[in-house]
């Protein structure tokens, strides 16, 4: 048995027929092919699969894909441009080296754009805190947190605390390969 499940991705409608258990994280990665979006626990720890869901942080390892049915999604890949220019937070956490292998930077970078909507500057450990449900393996959190700040000051300057509202195919691969 299968359901159709319409939601708009990264600022494209997607209809698809899925198995009613799928999780949003396979939709997203197996289906829509948005690989950007990692599985890193299976039991929602670690927050490699954080997505923004109408404009909020969670993690789509946790959720069924019949859930997010008629609401926003945006992706690691629908944060950038669509001339490729990245995102604040992602250009931040290149500049500060926020990364290091790389596998939590996309969970990482939707969960502190989130951050943008909070008043006010945030201390490091207001920032740490808010990345709590995000694990760095490679221990990177200083200059993680250095990154964060940064693209909040950044994004706070431009004004910009969500992602665009549509994303080109190029674009997207190249943002995600980049951050």
């Amino acid at each position: 048995m299968t359901v159709s499940v319409t939601l708009t991705v990264n600022g494209q409608s997607h209809t698809v027929e899925i198995p009613p258990e799928t999780l949003l994280v396979e939709l997203l990665r197996n289906r829509l092919e948005l690989t950007g979006t990692h599985i890193g626990c299976d039991t929602s720890q670690c927050g490699a699969c954080t997505i923004h869901l109408d404009g909020q942080a969670v993690k789509s390892c946790a959720m069924l894909a019949v859930q997010a049915a008629g609401r926003s999604i945006t992706t690691i890949e629908g944060l950038a441009a669509p001339d490729g220019t990245l995102h604040p937070m992602q250009a931040a956490f290149r500049e500060k080296h926020g990364l290091q292998c790389g596998f939590c930077t996309p969970g990482m970078v939707m969960s502190a754009c989130e951050l943008a909507s909070r008043p006010g500057p945030l201390s490091d450990d207001e920032i740490r805190h808010a990345l709590d449900g995000n694990l760095c393996r490679c221990t990177g959190y200083h200059n993680i947190v250095a990154a964060v700040r940064t693209g909040l000051a950044a994004m706070q300057g431009t004004g910009q605390t969500q992602a665009p509202s549509t994303q080109s195919s190029d674009a997207a691969t190249r943002a995600s390969a980049t951050v």
